[in-house]
């Protein structure tokens, strides 16, 4: 009787691998796919940021025209069939340009993406693992580039070696890859205490063994919505200081350089403006909503 009282009162405990999976379950839709509530704002920002980059990236395929060709008998045309987004002053053709310039951020973005991931991992990861003295003085010279604003340490390393892509991509990389380092060593800190990290130490697996293929991989979803949001801060970064005229230079075309070279004739033909600024904003909202989706697909639950 007393068994049975106790066999209905006594609760199980939870198995370890339910509990396992409860943690790591993960929607089964994809962040790019319809929700059952029909399209969403941040699917449509995602979609038409896919659409830019691919029109960016095939652009010797897609424009109609040489974007540096240069026509003084066709300049300010309105848009056309010859010329879809119509005629800057020089009569260069809008949309050839339009595509050309995504190419020429998207390129410099993508590098200053790439450095600034591989520094800060490197950093994050041995700061964290390695702890003690490492950890310190990684993490002052750490705090030392996140005190400097990034957009003011790129405008001084620009004036000073001189408007160039390479200045360009070095001075925006130059404090892009805080952000990383510090991110990695906390999720390094928390990782590094884990079970699964512990037996590898004490099995004999090397540091570089337990780096690359115990603590890297718990970094790459956190790290990968950071990514996905610098993109969009990076993209804005280069068409400012090309709009200062500090970016890529001409005869090359930016989408910030575009705007400050329409500004004279925003009120003539306001075509000049309308694509480049709506280039810019449509790929700022496309990797912020992709950042958005990706902690939202990560979320447990």
């Amino acid at each position: 009787m007393i068994d049975s009282t106790m066999q209905e009162t006594e609760s199980p405990l939870p198995s370890p691998h339910r509990s396992a999976g409860r943690r790591l379950s993960r929607p089964s839709r994809p962040v790019w796919r319809l929700s059952s509530g029909g399209w969403r704002p941040s699917q449509i920002g995602i979609w038409v940021m896919a659409l830019v980059v691919l029109l960016s990236l095939a652009a010797p395929l897609v424009a109609t025209h040489d974007p540096t060709a240069v026509d003084l008998r066709t300049g300010l045309q309105p848009p056309s069939p010859d010329h879809w987004f119509g005629t800057d002053q020089l009569g260069r053709d809008v949309w050839s340009r339009v595509v050309w310039a995504g190419r020429a951020s998207l390129t410099v973005a993508g590098i200053v993406l790439l450095l600034s991931l591989a520094v800060g991992l490197a950093v994050g990861l041995v700061s964290g693992y390695g702890g003690g003295w490492i950890d310190n003085i990684l993490m002052r010279v750490t705090d030392f580039f996140y005190a400097l604003p990034q957009l003011i340490l790129a405008l001084a390393l620009i004036g000073a070696v001189g408007p160039s892509r390479l200045a360009l991509v070095a001075a925006l990389a130059i404090g892009g890859w805080v952000t990383y380092a510090r991110l990695a060593r906390s999720l390094v800190l928390s990782l590094r205490q884990q079970d699964f990290v512990m037996a590898a130490q004490a099995t004999g697996a090397t540091h570089w063994r337990v780096l690359t293929r115990h603590l890297l991989p718990g970094t790459i979803g956190p790290v990968a919505v950071q990514l996905s949001l610098d993109a969009g801060t990076t993209i804005l970064a280069i068409a400012a200081l090309s709009f200062l005229g500090l970016g890529i230079q001409p005869p090359t075309p930016e989408w910030g350089a575009m705007l400050v070279e329409a500004r004279p004739f925003l009120d003539r033909a306001p075509h000049l403006v309308l694509p480049p600024g709506l280039a810019i904003f449509l790929m700022v909202f496309g990797c912020n909503a992709l950042g958005e989706a990706l902690a939202e697909w990560r979320r447990p639950g």
